[in-house]
């Protein structure tokens, strides 16, 4: 089998972030394109995605393309599209005025996205897991 296209690190208990996953994953269609990664899994492991951790992905969704590069926002979700064939959908956050107002509702969409969700905040989440998964050691990106 070969790499994925993009790696997807979503949180599996968040159900907006499932049906998304679900949507991309069925139009996909076994072909591997894209790889989804639960972060929410116990045994989710930094290291084995460019050092991203817990708190980071949980923040705001983070993607892996092939060739190492680390996509973070809606250029996560372009690139997923666009390896399903819907890439039109996002291609408008390239244009001058929409895409700027379109990355300001997703910096405030990801920031409320646990509470609007019914879940604890990231500080509580974290508390449940080891230290260093929830460490920011990335600069940011």
């Amino acid at each position: 089998m070969t790499a994925p296209e993009l790696t997807l690190l979503y949180d599996g208990a968040c159900p907006l972030c499932r049906r998304e996953v679900e949507i991309l994953s069925r139009r996909d269609g076994g072909r591997g394109a894209i790889r989804f990664v639960d972060i929410d899994d116990p045994l989710y492991d930094p290291a084995a995605f460019q050092g991203i951790s817990y708190r980071e992905a949980m923040g705001r969704v983070h993607g892996i393309t092939a060739d190492g590069r680390v996509l973070c926002d809606l250029a996560v979700f372009q690139e997923a599209y666009r390896q399903v064939g819907l890439g039109w959908i996002y291609a408008p956050i390239d244009w001058p005025v929409i895409g700027p107002l379109a990355q300001v509702v997703y910096r405030l969409w990801a920031r409320l996205r646990l509470r609007i969700t019914g879940r604890p905040d990231l500080d509580t989440l974290c508390a449940g897991r080891e230290g260093a998964a929830c460490r920011t050691t990335v600069a940011a990106r």
